[in-house]
């Protein structure tokens, strides 16, 4: 029976990876989840940026290889924060049964966020993976009125356990608590 989930892999592009907050530790969540996800027939869809600072065919656009797409895996590329503005992400979740989303990648106050906020608009249920998604690091210097990377990872998930969206099911896990194997309502645990 194919599932009903994906996991959205966002930006986890070579350029992007270099500048974040906690990269490696968000890439091995990531990657662990991907497995996981792959080994239960939950599909990975990998959500690449294109523009100006990562040109495709670069270095800085591929994919980290930790996380590259297997094939025949769909691969949507965007060129806003938005995964669905203009791209194929919609048909291709549709077209795969999809109706909850799982969101983790690059940067957790920008794309990570409106894409969210765009799946809870066209219908899809939501998991935010807490530690799951990041953002780049910032120094003291160079913050110009961003919080620390830590306090705004932190913000956005409390943001997704405390937000009310009519009609949809959000929730915020740790990589290690999301489990493919079976609907939440079947293990007996309660949305956080």
């Amino acid at each position: 029976m194919p599932s009903s989930t994906a996991l959205l892999v966002m930006d986890m592009q070579n350029a992007m990876v270099a500048m974040a907050h906690r990269a490696a530790g968000t890439v091995a969540a990531i990657a662990g989840l991907s497995e996981r996800a792959r080994a239960a027939g939950v599909p990975v869809v990998t959500v690449r940026h294109r523009g100006e600072e990562v040109v495709p065919g670069t270095e800085g656009w591929r994919v980290v290889p930790e996380l590259a797409p297997r094939e025949g895996e769909p691969v949507i590329d965007k060129t806003t924060p938005d995964g669905f503005l203009a791209t194929d992400l919609d048909g291709a979740l549709k077209a795969l049964g999809i109706t909850e989303v799982i969101v983790t990648g690059f940067a957790t106050e920008v794309c990570v966020d409106t894409t969210a906020r765009q799946a809870l608009s066209r219908g899809y249920d939501l998991v935010v993976v807490a530690d799951g998604h990041t953002t780049s690091r910032r120094s003291a210097a160079d913050a110009e009125g961003l919080v620390p990377a830590d306090r705004s990872i932190a913000q956005y998930n409390t943001v997704y356990r405390t937000i009310g969206w009519p009609g949809r099911r959000i929730r915020v896990r740790a990589a290690v608590d999301v489990d493919f194997a079976a609907p939440e309502w079947v293990r007996g645990v309660t949305p956080a």
